[in-house]
């Protein structure tokens, strides 16, 4: 995130603090393809390997009055998973990893917003949910920035974007195979645009 994004997001959600009531209802969100990606990092033999997984359903519900009441859930497509090496994809998919035939999609469904400096999803802000991987569910902790689109007026919210990173050891789900050959840990580092629903 670059700092003129950044001061911008800082400007838009300064009147956004935990000091407000928790009653205000959440408004919903909806994603944006073309402007949403997820991508994963992970190691081959020492060498640095990337690729992406489409997002298949999300339920995003922000409190514009209480950030920290804010909610969101995610279903990502595991069995569309891309990596750049093709024989990679295939061991990736296949069931000493994400085994996508018997466990089709991940989940993630946050329990606890964090809020960074000022009461803010930004500076050291957190998101921590239930990840569910190869039908093993354990806690993760991501690290959040959500921002108004760059030359945005501050009072207008009806477009944000959301960037979420994080990492998971993948022995955690039971993703343990090619241990000979890939790190354990899993890099992530999601973006998503998101809109105002109607």
């Amino acid at each position: 995130m670059t700092g003129l994004t950044r001061r911008i997001l800082l400007a838009g959600l300064a009147s956004l603090s935990v000091a407000h009531p928790t009653h205000a209802a959440t408004t919903r969100y909806e994603l944006v393809p073309e402007g949403t990606s997820v991508d994963f990092t992970f190691d081959i033999s020492g060498l640095a390997q990337s690729g992406t997984m489409p997002i298949q359903s999300a339920d995003i519900q922000i409190d514009l009055s209480n950030l920290a009441n804010s909610t969101v859930s995610v279903t990502l497509n595991a069995a569309e998973a891309r990596t750049r090496l093709p024989f990679a994809r295939s061991a990736m998919l296949g069931q000493g990893v994400l085994d996508v035939e018997q466990f089709p999609t991940i989940q993630f469904v946050s329990t606890e917003v964090q809020l960074g400096e000022g009461g803010r999803i930004s500076r050291g802000a957190t998101i921590t949910g239930d990840l569910t991987l190869r039908g093993v569910t354990r806690p993760i902790t991501l690290q959040a920035d959500l921002f108004r689109p760059p030359g945005s007026d501050a009072a207008n919210l009806d477009m944000l974007s959301i960037r979420l990173t994080g990492a998971l050891n993948r022995h955690d789900f039971g993703a343990s195979g090619y241990t000979d050959l890939v790190q354990d840990t899993v890099g992530l580092d999601i973006k998503a645009e998101i809109k105002r629903a109607e």
